[in-house]
């Protein structure tokens, strides 16, 4: 909270809290493509594997350092309050762009294609995001949930 008792609504906080969200995202994202892409999995199982993995990875980053502080069943909690907006978010816009990039599913790893996409779904999913997180942040959600405990 600032000094004033408000919650910090800046943009720079905004910035902050989803670029934590799309580490998490980008290391599930990616990963769930290129396995998906080496299995030779359609595309809705493509996108699930993608989606389920972000999700991992995000609460992932965001419990670690909340076990010691809080334990496991608490930094759960928190984590699925403070980022399922976010990630939510970050993830309907990456895999929207990634769907309507004509060939981009069926681009194979070694194909610029796959990797222009995905590197370029992920900025729209971020660019989106960012106003989402200050908007909840600014509410006393999202990202203000775990704030206080994380030190970034």
């Amino acid at each position: 909270m600032g000094s004033d008792g408000r919650h910090d609504t800046s943009w720079t906080v905004a910035v902050s809290a989803t670029l934590h969200c799309l580490t998490g995202c980008a290391i599930g994202e990616i990963l769930g493509m290129v396995i998906a892409t080496a299995a030779g999995l359609g595309n809705v199982p493509s996108i699930a594997l993608s989606v389920v993995l972000a999700f991992a990875f995000g609460y992932a980053l965001t419990m670690r350092p909340l076990l010691r502080r809080v334990g496991a069943r608490r930094a759960a909690s928190l984590a699925f309050a403070s980022d399922t907006v976010s990630i939510t978010t970050m993830e309907t816009m990456d895999n929207l762009f990634i769907l309507a990039v004509p060939g981009a599913l069926a681009a194979g790893l070694a194909d610029a294609l796959f990797w222009w996409s995905l590197i370029a779904s992920l900025v729209v999913a971020f660019v989106v995001t960012v106003p989402v997180n200050r908007w909840l942040i600014g509410r006393g959600r999202g990202h203000a949930v775990v704030h206080a405990l994380h030190q970034h």
